[in-house]
């Protein structure tokens, strides 16, 4: 089976409309929710190409194939995350100006915001005290870095 283009995300359906399929999962890593053209296989063994003509990433709850009895679901592994919350907009500031400055990807859920774990992040937090916590954690988008030099 070929999949090129995603058919809803289930945030987008009525609970009764997921609940009488037969659900099968595809379990990604976050890294891999950009790749376009992938092969994969279900928590069932099911193979399936991915090749989405779309240029968009995919996300966790995005349904790949759908009929009246069954569908396949995008999941995605946990992630290695630092959860940084800041105390106060200057320490949102201070730690925003200082991952912006390392390029690194971050993504926002309520007042926390989220970056893959990295020893020297945390070791930063700790200098300039800001909390934080490790945990792991699925995403539901992948971590991108935007392109952007300093010509």
């Amino acid at each position: 089976m070929i999949i090129e283009k995603i058919v809803t995300n289930i945030e987008q359906m009525e609970k009764g409309e997921i609940d009488k399929r037969h659900k099968e999962k595809v379990y990604l890593e976050s890294a891999h929710l950009m790749k376009r053209i992938q092969r994969v296989t279900t928590d069932h063994g099911k193979e399936i190409g991915i090749r989405l003509k779309d240029p968009r990433d995919l996300v966790a709850g995005d349904v790949l194939y759908m009929d009246d009895h069954n569908m396949i679901i995008i999941d995605v592994l946990s992630d290695d995350l630092l959860i940084i919350s800041p105390g106060s907009l200057k320490e949102m500031g201070t730690i925003a100006h200082q991952l912006g400055n390392r390029h690194l990807p971050a993504q926002f859920e309520e007042n926390d915001m989220l970056v893959q774990y990295d020893y020297l992040v945390e070791e930063l937090l700790q200098e300039i005290q800001i909390p934080f916590k490790r945990e792991e954690r699925k995403v539901k988008q992948a971590f991108r870095h935007i392109g952007h030099s300093h010509d």
